[in-house]
Parts: C-alpha cells; sequence; structure tokens
C-alpha cells in the first residue's frame, strides 16, 4: 500500500491531490488547492511550500510526483512555474520524500489515453477512475491526475521488474 501525493505546479494556484494505491485499485483520500496572494514571487513560494509541507503532514505520503514544467509562449510564466516547483519540491524532499516527475503529456497519456486531453477530459477521467460523486476543480484534478499517472507507472514497473518488487523498491532502483 502506498499513499502518493501529486502536485500541479502553479504561482497562483497549485493544485494537490492525495490516492492511495492498494493492489493496483486507487482510492481517493483527499485533494485541493494552495491560492496564493500578493504581487511578490518570494512570499508566495513560501505560501507554496508551506502548503505543500502542511498536506504532507496531514497526509503522510509515501511517494510524491509532480508536473514538469513546460515552455509556454510566456518565458516569464515559465520561470514562476518553475519556482512554484521548486518549493513544492523543497518541501517534499525535506520531508525525505523521493520526487518523480512527469510530463503534461505523460500524465494525460496515463490517465485519459492521449496525451492531448484537454481539462475537461482529465476531470472526467479522474472523477471515474476514482469513482468521485463530481468533478475535483481543475487544479486539482490536475494534482490526482498526476498521482495516477505515478501510480500507473510504478504498477508497470513492478510488472517488468517481477511479482515480488514493491513501489518503494522500484522507486529506489528507478531514481538512483
Amino acid at each position: 500500500m502506498s499513499i502518493i501525493l501529486g502536485i500541479d505546479p502553479g504561482s497562483r494556484i497549485t493544485g494537490y491531490g492525495i490516492i492511495r494505491s492498494l493492489a493496483g485499485r486507487c482510492e481517493y483520500l483527499g485533494s485541493g488547492c494552495i491560492r496564493t496572494s500578493g504581487d511578490v514571487l518570494a512570499p508566495k513560494l513560501k505560501q507554496i511550500y508551506d502548503g505543500v509541507s502542511e498536506v504532507i503532514l496531514q497526509f503522510r505520503p509515501d511517494l510524491f510526483a509532480i508536473e514538469q514544467v513546460f515552455m509556454a509562449r510566456n518565458p516569464d510564466s515559465a520561470l514562476k512555474l518553475g519556482q512554484a516547483r521548486g518549493a513544492a519540491i523543497v518541501a517534499a524532499v525535506n520531508a525525505g520524500l523521493d520526487v518523480a516527475e512527469y510530463s503534461a503529456r505523460q500524465v494525460k497519456q496515463s490517465v485519459v489515453g492521449t496525451g492531448a486531453a484537454d481539462k475537461e477530459q482529465v476531470q472526467h477521467m479522474v472523477r471515474q477512475l476514482l469513482k468521485l460523486p463530481g468533478n475535483p476543480q481543475a487544479d486539482a484534478a490536475d494534482a490526482l491526475a498526476v498521482a495516477l499517472c505515478h501510480t500507473h507507472t510504478m504498477q508497470s514497473l513492478i510488472r517488468m521488474a517481477g511479482r515480488g518488487s514493491t513501489v518503494q523498491g522500484v522507486v529506489r532502483g528507478r531514481l538512483r
């Protein structure tokens, strides 16, 4: 059994999603958004760090997965996104968690079946896969999709490594 924290980073809204994976089945534990305030980046990064740290303390995840930065049209936005990712990653590393990173395309492919899926398709599939009563907020759904992608990836690696393997064993071997 593993508890996975997925993060969809953003300088204004950072989504988080927590799932439990047991024998290939996923269970929803929680999700939400860390909303930053103000116009100055440094305090916003602290808010992200503090928010992710709080989620880690509350749910005690075993695994941490985060979406990679994609190069948008605006380089300044990509830099801010990278800094928001950094704040979340530092919170995870300070808590002793290994960090797995996935591109948006990998996440969409894993959850929806196509790397070109839109936000509504991701929300719908997250709702279906986790048997939720309604669609989660878009950023929280994206974070849950990151966690699901990590679970699917780890299950595939376990199948390839052999039945006696564990998620933690595969993660540690994969990251070295």
